[in-house]
This record gives structure tokens, sequence and C-alpha cells, in this order.
């Protein structure tokens, strides 16, 4: 039943669902009309609400582009190259395939979010390559279903925010420990019962040989070695020295022993970058064979560069017109001291669709949940929890973070978004109960 309903997801979403270009600018024509009609906001305010948002994602795009591109740059490298296809030839069937890169997806999203998008996107194009038979759409959209652990993680924005000193809810709801949100018993038993379900609902979902769609293994190859056997000129002695990138190379991984041990330093996009960036260079030996790996990386960017400005905009409107908070508010209006959690995970998993941002959204959604839950009597950590797990679940169909693993796997959002419609449906309901019902 799982396999007939997938492939009609996938039907109606190759059929219905525009490019993420075209779906962002939808997007934007959607909440500009409804802050007019909700919020009884004016032309021209919402349209200075977009303005002013437009470039506050300058920094965090770029950070995009650099986790795609050093990812990749890494993850290609001949070192890297041979553990992924030496873990891939644990998956000797399709399934396994299947199975095996979703649990390594969740498992590196568990760590970093950054890293889980990288990895689980270069993982299965080695699976595609060494399985024979194996759905490629399929295969990516698994690798991407792991993102969805990302913010009960270690690196979750909102449970690492409301843990430090000084956060500006702190007022309300004093400094949460990681205790009570990650390493609490309800979040683990969450994590437990999708790391168990979701490669299982994957595999289920796995087409019949007639609609298999499958991907040349040629196609997948990465950038070739650059040859050593060149003319010997200064300029080129430089580009193929080994001496420079293991020097520059060794800075940066002094540095990042200097950022762990000394500092006592926590995962985040910089450090990540930073990590997958001077790995590579290392790991590459030579400065032209980075490059040229580098070049092979950056066509996959556009997307990045082009969309996430538009997705700012589209904040800059929810935030300054209030439809962000009105939203919020509706769904606290029917909550009680159980039930809030629940509301509160749904109408962030609605906020998200036009909010694509942990963090941002937290700073949205705050205001209006803690204040509920103080009121209701109902746990604010669970709570706060619920705003992170909502951020996360819709994102298995907004394409704003697909953009990365779709550029590494050369896919578009309609090959894959009917399969993550069906995971959202079966992890919605798993999160949904398990903030409502698992012990804390």
């Amino acid at each position: 039943m799982i396999k007939r309903i997938s492939m009609s997801s996938v039907k109606a979403v190759e059929r219905w669902l525009p490019d993420p270009y075209v779906l962002v600018l939808l997007l934007t024509l959607v909440v500009f009309a409804l802050g007019m009609v909700v919020e009884r906001e004016s032309p021209v305010a919402m349209i200075e609400h977009w303005g002013n948002g437009f470039w506050n994602l300058l920094t965090f795009a770029m950070q995009m582009v650099l986790i795609l591109v050093t990812g990749w740059v890494l993850a290609s490298t001949p070192f890297f190259r041979r553990i992924l296809a030496a873990i891939a030839t644990l998956a000797k069937t399709p399934g396994q395939a299947i199975i095996l890169v979703t649990l390594v997806s969740m498992g590196a999203a568990w760590i970093n979010w950054g890293f889980g998008l990288v990895i689980g996107a270069m993982f299965g194009r080695q699976l595609a390559r060494q399985v024979a038979g194996v759905d490629y759409r399929l295969l990516i959209a698994s690798a991407y279903s792991g993102f969805i652990i990302w913010h009960g993680g270690l690196a979750g924005s909102v449970p690492l925010v409301i843990a430090t000193d000084g956060h500006f809810m702190e007022e309300q709801m004093g400094v949460v420990s990681t205790g009570t949100t990650i390493f609490s018993a309800y979040n683990l038993l969450l994590i437990l019962v999708l790391v168990i379900v979701l490669p299982l609902i994957n595999r289920l979902m796995m087409p019949k040989p007639e609609d298999t769609v499958t991907v040349d293994p040629k196609k997948l190859q990465d950038a070739p070695e650059v040859p050593r056997e060149i003319e010997q000129t200064p300029a080129t002695r430089l580009e193929n020295s080994l001496l420079l990138s293991q020097a520059v190379g060794i800075m940066g991984l002094v540095f990042i022993a200097y950022y762990f041990l000394v500092n006592s330093g926590t995962l985040n996009l910089n450090i990540v970058n930073f990590i997958f960036l001077f790995l590579g260079i290392i790991l590459h030996g030579r400065p032209m064979q980075f490059l040229t790996s580098l070049q092979e990386a950056v066509k996959g960017a556009s997307g990045i560069i082009i969309q996430f400005p538009f997705y700012a905009g589209i904040m800059g409107m929810m935030v300054g017109s209030g439809l962000a908070a009105t939203f919020s508010g509706g769904f606290v209006a029917i909550a009680n001291e159980t039930t809030l959690p629940l509301f509160t995970f749904l109408a962030a998993g609605l906020v998200n669709i036009f909010v694509p941002s942990g963090g941002g959204q937290w700073a949205v959604q705050a205001p209006v949940m803690i204040p509920a839950a103080m009121e209701l009597g109902a746990d604010m950590s669970r709570t706060a929890m619920a705003v992170a797990w909502g951020d996360a679940w819709t994102n298995l169909i907004q394409p704003f973070w697909a953009l990365p693993a779709l550029a590494i796997a050369g896919l578009r959002a309609k090959d894959i978004m009917g399969f993550c419609l069906i995971t959202l449906v079966v992890s919605g309901v798993i999160i949904g109960l398990g903030l409502t019902f698992f012990p804390g």
C-alpha cells in the first residue's frame, strides 16, 4: 500500500511542483497578499518589509554555499571516496542501500545538520555507483529524510540558544539545560523511534522495477585527478606544490585543535566549513587538484545564491507584518496544558514554510509560545523543542534546505519531494504523538 501511495505522490509532485525558484516567487506573492488581507498592511508597507529583509540572509547564504562547496571538495578526495566506497559495500541490494543511506544521513545530521546534508547526498551518489537497480530519486530522498532529526541533535539551534546565558527569552524562561531538551527522555526516544521507522518507510516506498529510475554510474564520477606530467615552470611548480598545500593545511588543523581543546568550542556552521575546507586542502594534496574539484562543486551553488535573498524577503514580510505571530497565536488559542507542544509543533511546521530558518523562527515564535506555556502551566522546555521539531519537520518539503543536497545529487526538487511527502506524514504523526505523550 505504501508503495502505491508513494508512487501516486511522486507522480502528483512531478506534475504540479514547479522549480524551487518559481516556488519562491509564488510564496513571495502569497505572503504579500496575506499581509494585506490578514494583517491589514498596505501594499507599500508590505513592500517595505520585503525590501528591508531581502538581504538579511547574506551571511547565512554564503555559509550554505560553502557547506556545499567544501563538503563536495572533501568528499571528492581520494581518501573520502575510498571510505564512502567501503561503507557502500555493506549494501548488496537496492533495499539495503535505501536503509543504509537513511541511517548514515541521520547519524551525520544528529552531529551537525550541514554535515548531514553533504554526507547524505555524497553517500547517496556513491551507493548509486555501486548498487545496481536502486532508484536514484528515492536514494537521494532517503538521504535527505535523515535531515529531519537535526534540530533534536547536537547542533540544534533552538536548544543551544536557550542553553546560553543572555539569550533573549532568559527573563521569561531562564537558561534551559540541554539535559531537558536535547538529552531529555522524550527527545531521545523520538530520535530512536525515527531511526527505526524512517529507514523502513523509505524501504517500503521502493518502486516496482518498471517504475524504477536509475542513473548511469559514469555520470556520477568525480573530477579526474590533474595529470602530474606537465611543463615545469615556476608557476606550475607552485600550482602543484604538495608542500604549499600541506603547510597551509597544517595551519588550519592547528587552529581546529586550538578551537576545540583550548577554547572548548562547539560545532557551528563556520567551524564545520573550516574543517571541511582545510581537510580538503590537505587530502587533495596539490593546489590544482583542489581547484579542479572546487570548479565542479560551484556549479551546483546557483540555486542557493539566487533563492536565499527571496526567502529573506519573505521572512521580512512574515515578521514585519505580524503574520508569523498571528499564525502561532491561532494555534495557541485552541491549546491546553497537554496539547500545547503538539499545536506548537504544527504551528512551527506551518511557519517554517515561509520562515525556513531555525534561529529566525525561534525569534518569531518564542515571544508567543513561551508566555502561552507559562499561562497554561505547560512544560516550557518541551514547548521550545516543539518549535525546533516543527522547524525540522516541514524541511522535508521545503526546497530551501534541499538545495545543497539536490546540487550534489544533480536532481530537481520534484524528483524527490513525492517521496519526502510520505515521510512528512509518517514522521509528523510520530513527532506529534511523542511531544504529547512521551515521558520527559
